[in-house]
């Protein structure tokens, strides 16, 4: 199979992105196009979204169906939700000196999952992380995402740290991280055409 790519500028990527949470139902709270650009406005970004013919439709057009954003994160962030998660990962991670791409938001739509559409994005992010010089990527999920922790554990990420949650453990923080060596573009699977929306 191959996967057809779109790779987005940010506000128009930002848009689809909001457009495409609608399909998400367990997402307690989707991420509107303004939190995405306040984000991304001013650090190295990409964002990536899979598109697939509906099943039924014969005139075979197009729709997004899995998407992925990845950022750069900084070992002096002020954003304090970035400033907590390099609090929380320095030790397992070293920051200053290096390029560490963080691997911020993404799903796939429920009736397409399982058809290695986010991994087809993830393994084009990292290409794309590789071509631009980061040398890690770190991912934070919770337990209770198993489907994303099996693609993760699939592509070969580590986890570097658990935060149990007493109450609920499947809402535990599990944080994650791969090495960015040149030879991992072997190893990828997915056969990806990818094209840049204008």
């Amino acid at each position: 199979m191959e996967y057809q790519i779109k790779q987005y500028a940010l506000e128009p990527g930002a848009l689809e992105i909001q457009y495409i949470e609608e399909y998400f139902g367990e997402f307690p709270r989707r991420k509107t196009a303004a939190e995405i650009i306040e984000r991304l406005h001013d650090r190295e970004s990409l964002i990536l979204m899979a598109e697939a013919p509906l099943p039924d439709d014969p005139s075979g057009a197009l729709v997004p169906v899995s998407y992925k954003v990845v950022h750069e994160i900084r070992h002096d962030e002020s954003v304090p939700k970035l400033r907590d998660l390099v609090d929380r990962l320095t030790g397992p991670v070293t920051f200053d000196g290096r390029r560490i791409l963080y691997s911020w938001i993404g799903a796939t739509r429920r009736d397409w999952r399982g058809q290695g559409h986010f991994r087809a994005l993830t393994e084009e992010s990292e290409v794309w992380a590789l071509a631009a010089g980061f040398e890690e990527v770190v991912v934070k999920t919770k337990n209770r995402y198993y489907d994303m922790r099996a693609v993760l554990a699939q592509l070969h990420f580590n986890v570097i740290k658990h935060e149990p949650n007493v109450a609920d453990s499947a809402e535990s923080k599990v944080y994650l991280s791969k090495l960015l060596p040149a030879e991992l573009t072997r190893r990828h699977r997915s056969v990806r055409t990818v094209v840049y929306s204008e």
